[in-house]
C-alpha cells in the first residue's frame, strides 16, 4: 500500500477557533440531537431493506438496495464536505433534516398512490424511484455526519477528541439498536404505509428539536481555495500535506470493499434464520455492542497512536467475519454480530481522530467528505457484484451434492451455506489486509506524524471564552 509524496501548494496558514471552555457540555447537546436524527433517518432505510427482501425473497434487491445507498454516498460526499467547510454547523444539520423530511413525505405520496405490486416490480420504474428517495434521504444524514465530526474539533479539546469519537459510536449504536428492533416490527406487524408515516412525523420531530440546539461558531472564512460547488482541490491539497493520510483513506477503501459483502448478504442470512420480528429484536440486542465498543473508546481513548489500533481490530473483525456463520446457529451469528459491531466504534474513531488532528480545522469538512466518498464508493463495488454472484452462482452451487461435499465438513449443511461461504473467504481476506497494512511505509510515517503533530485548535481558558464568544453571530 502505497501512498504519493507530499507535494502540491502547502496548506495556506488558517485561523483556528477557540474551543469552548463548555464545549463538552454543547457537543453533548449535539449528540442528544445526532441521536434523534439517527434514529428517524435509518428507521426507514432498514424497514425498506426488510419489506423489499420478504416480498421478492431476492438477495439481488437488498443487495441493490444496499449498494444504491453507499453509491449515493459517494457520489454526493465531496459536495457534503465542501457544504460543511462553508457553512455553519448548525446550518447544515438543519438544511440535512429538512432536505430527508421532503423526501420522506414525497415517499409517502408515492405509496399512496401506486399499489405495492408496482413499487416492488425490479423490472419497473416505480421501484427505483420509491427506493432511490426513500435512500436519498437517508444519504442526506451523511452530511450532517461529516458536520458532527468538524464539530468534536469545534467544541472538544485535542486530549479528549478520541473520547468524543467514542461517544459518537455510542450514539450510533443506540440509535441502530433502536431502529432494528422496530423496523423489523413495523414492518412485520404495521405494513410498510404506517412505517413510512411514522418515519415522516419522527423526522419532523427530529427537525423541530434541532432548531432549539446551539453550537457556537463565527462564520467560516474563504480559504483561497476553488469555489466550485465541489472543492476536490481543496480536499485533496489538505490529504497530501499530511503524509501518510491518503494510504490511511485508502486502507479503509479496502476495508470497505468487504464492508460491501456484509451489506449485501447480512439480512439476507439473518432473514433465513429468524422470522422478521424476531430479526429486527436480534439486530437491535446485537447493535448494543456499538454501545459497549463505543463506550470503551469513551472512556479509556485509543491509546498513543490510534493507526495501530485501528489495524489490529481490523484483524479481530476478519477472524469474526470467518468465523460467524461457520455453522448455522443462530447464537453463533448473533454473538459474532455483536463481537463485530463492537469493533466498529473503535475503527471509525482512530481514523477521525486522526484527521481533527493533522488537517486544519477549515478543511475538515472537505477532508472527511473525500475519505468518505472515496471509501463508499468501495462497498457499491461487492455489493453490485456479491449480490448476482451469490444469488445465481455460489449459493446454487453449495445447495448442490458437489458443493456438500466439497465444502460440508467446513461450513456444514444448511439453506444458507452459499453465504456463509461469502463470508468465511472475505473475513480471511479482511484479516490479511489488516496485517498486511502494519509492513507499509505509509503506516510508520503517518504513525510518526500523529505522534509529532501538535494540537489543531487551541483550547480556551476561562479568561478567553467570551471574546472568543463575541466573534460568533447573535442569531446563531
Amino acid at each position: 500500500m502505497s501512498e504519493p509524496e507530499p507535494g502540491g501548494a502547502a496548506t495556506p496558514p488558517t485561523t483556528n477557533p477557540v474551543v469552548p471552555a463548555d464545549g463538552m457540555r454543547r457537543f453533548g447537546h449535539v449528540l442528544v440531537n445526532t441521536l434523534v436524527a439517527n434514529v428517524t433517518t435509518s428507521f426507514l432505510w432498514f424497514a425498506l431493506t426488510f419489506w423489499v427482501y420478504l416480498e421478492t425473497r431476492s438477495v439481488l434487491a437488498t443487495g441493490i438496495i444496499g449498494g444504491a445507498y453507499m453509491l449515493l454516498v459517494a457520489l454526493f460526499a465531496m459536495l457534503f464536505g465542501t457544504i460543511v467547510d462553508r457553512h455553519r454547523k448548525h446550518r447544515v444539520m438543519v438544511l440535512s433534516s429538512v432536505v430527508t423530511l421532503a423526501s420522506f413525505s414525497i415517499a409517502g405520496v408515492l405509496y399512496l398512490l401506486f399499489p405495492e405490486s408496482a413499487l416492488l416490480d425490479l423490472g419497473g420504474p416505480w421501484f427505483w424511484l420509491f427506493s432511490g428517495i426513500v435512500l436519498f434521504g437517508a444519504v442526506v444524514e451523511n452530511m450532517r455526519n461529516i458536520a458532527l465530526s468538524t464539530t468534536v474539533t469545534l467544541l472538544v479539546p485535542e486530549e479528549r477528541r478520541a473520547n468524543a469519537n467514542g461517544l459518537v459510536g455510542t450514539v450510533q449504536g443506540v440509535a441502530f439498536m433502536i431502529t432494528s428492533v422496530f423496523s423489523g416490527l413495523a414492518i412485520g406487524l404495521l405494513g410498510m404505509g404506517i412505517t413510512l408515516g411514522i418515519a415522516v412525523v419522527a423526522t419532523g420531530l427530529a427537525l423541530a428539536h434541532l432548531l432549539v440546539v446551539r453550537i457556537p461558531e463565527a462564520q467560516p472564512e474563504p480559504d483561497g481555495e476553488g469555489r466550485g460547488a465541489v472543492d476536490l482541490r481543496g480536499a485533496i491539497t489538505a490529504v497530501r500535506a499530511a503524509p501518510g493520510l491518503f494510504a490511511l483513506i485508502l486502507f479503509s477503501t479496502f476495508n470497505n470493499l468487504f464492508g460491501g459483502v456484509y451489506m449485501a448478504l447480512m439480512d439476507p442470512y439473518g432473514l433465513e434464520l429468524f422470522p422478521v420480528e424476531l430479526w429486527g429484536l436480534v439486530l437491535g440486542v446485537a447493535s448494543t455492542g456499538f454501545i459497549v465498543g463505543g463506550a470503551v473508546i469513551a472512556r479509556t481513548g485509543l491509546g498513543r497512536n490510534p493507526i495501530r489500533t485501528m489495524l489490529l481490530l481490523v484483524v479481530g473483525m476478519g477472524i469474526l467475519g470467518a468465523l460467524f456463520t461457520i455453522r448455522e446457529w443462530w447464537l453463533l451469528y448473533a454473538v459474532g454480530i455483536w463481537m463485530w459491531m463492537a469493533l466498529v466504534p473503535a475503527v471509525e474513531a482512530a481514523e477521525q481522530t486522526v484527521i481533527q488532528k493533522v488537517v486544519p480545522f477549515q478543511r475538515q469538512g472537505r477532508v472527511f467528505g473525500f475519505a468518505q466518498a472515496f471509501e463508499a464508493a468501495a462497498a457499491p463495488i461487492t455489493s453490485f457484484l456479491i449480490a448476482p454472484i451469490a444469488e445465481f452462482a455460489i449459493i446454487p452451487y453449495m445447495d448442490s451434492d458437489l458443493g456438500r461435499e466439497t465444502f460440508g465438513w467446513l461450513l456444514g449443511e444448511g439453506a444458507a451455506r452459499g453465504i456463509a461461504f461469502v463470508f468465511l473467504v472475505t473475513g480471511v481476506l479482511t484479516m490479511l489486509l489488516g496485517a498486511a497494512a502494519f509492513l507499509t511505509r505509509s503506516y510508520r510515517i503517518l504513525s510518526a506524524q500523529y505522534a509529532g503533530q501538535t494540537a489543531s485548535v487551541p483550547v480556551a481558558d476561562a479568561s478567553v471564552v467570551e471574546p472568543a464568544a463575541e466573534q460568533v453571530d447573535p442569531r446563531r
